[in-house]
């Protein structure tokens, strides 16, 4: 598979190359934000292992650009570490970060925990799966469709929509979904679960602040709601029948 390292530090991208290539990748190399744009265009890398601090364009900046193109798997390196830059990078569309200095070692177990989630292929039993009158999903095109408008997901809000729609009506501990949604390696980064819940509150939910398919079990994980239960499709039907009569 092929792999691009974008970092303006020479010695930093021969460290990387020497052990992606160990393992078996293909490593291509940029040593600035815009030599990186191009070089995804012409090479589609299969992920992309991108350094924050960079001159001209930032790691932030390269992000935001690509993913206005590509959907590519993005590892951030960062000498920071800290958690606003953490969450930042992942609410601009990076999949992981490794917080420098780091070993060989954890770089390539990530580099490895990313791809196998990104190339791990579920096979839903329905290809599109009707929750209630407001909200369907479909599988094939990875997309949900909210009162009749589409509306794409990432790969990983996919990922985390179909193991809570998997468990609907059971709550799922945090830990339970880092590890079939991130991998085991992040089992402790409870807060990728809390931010990727958020993005698709917001992308499902009429009332983000408010859930109704999406809930949380303080302490314990997340739940979906029972949409298979009849009583729940009722209650939600003359939910939605009182908010007409009252607008």
């Amino acid at each position: 598979m092929r792999i691009l390292v974008v970092d303006d530090e020479r010695r930093m991208i021969n460290f990387i190359r020497m052990n992606l290539e160990l393992e078996g990748f293909q490593v291509l190399e940029a040593t600035n934000g815009i030599e990186a744009l191009d070089m995804v265009r012409k090479h589609i890398p299969d992920l992309i292992i991108l350094d924050v601090m960079m001159p001209q364009l930032d790691g932030f900046e390269v992000l935001r650009m690509l993913r206005e193109f590509s959907n590519t798997p993005v590892i951030m390196l960062t000498a920071k570490g800290e958690e606003e830059d953490k969450v930042r990078g992942l609410e601009l569309g990076a999949d992981d970060y490794v917080t420098k200095p780091f070993g060989a070692r954890e770089l390539v177990s990530r580099v490895k925990a990313v791809l196998r989630r990104v190339n791990t292929v579920t096979k839903p039993s329905q290809a599109v799966l009707k929750i209630d009158d407001r909200l369907s999903v479909d599988f094939n095109k990875r997309e949900v469709i909210v009162e009749g408008k589409h509306i794409k997901l990432r790969p990983t809000e996919y990922r985390l929509l179909y193991h809570l729609i998997e468990n609907a009506g059971w709550t799922v501990p945090h830990e339970q979904l880092l590890a079939k949604v991130w991998g085991y390696e992040y089992r402790d980064e409870t807060h990728y679960v809390r931010l990727y819940i958020n993005y698709l509150r917001e992308k499902i939910e009429e009332d983000p602040s408010n859930p109704k398919y999406i809930l949380t079990e303080r302490g314990i994980g997340y739940r979906f709601v029972d949409f298979r239960n009849k009583d729940w499709q009722e209650k939600s039907s003359e939910e939605e029948e009182r908010g007409e009569q009252e607008a």
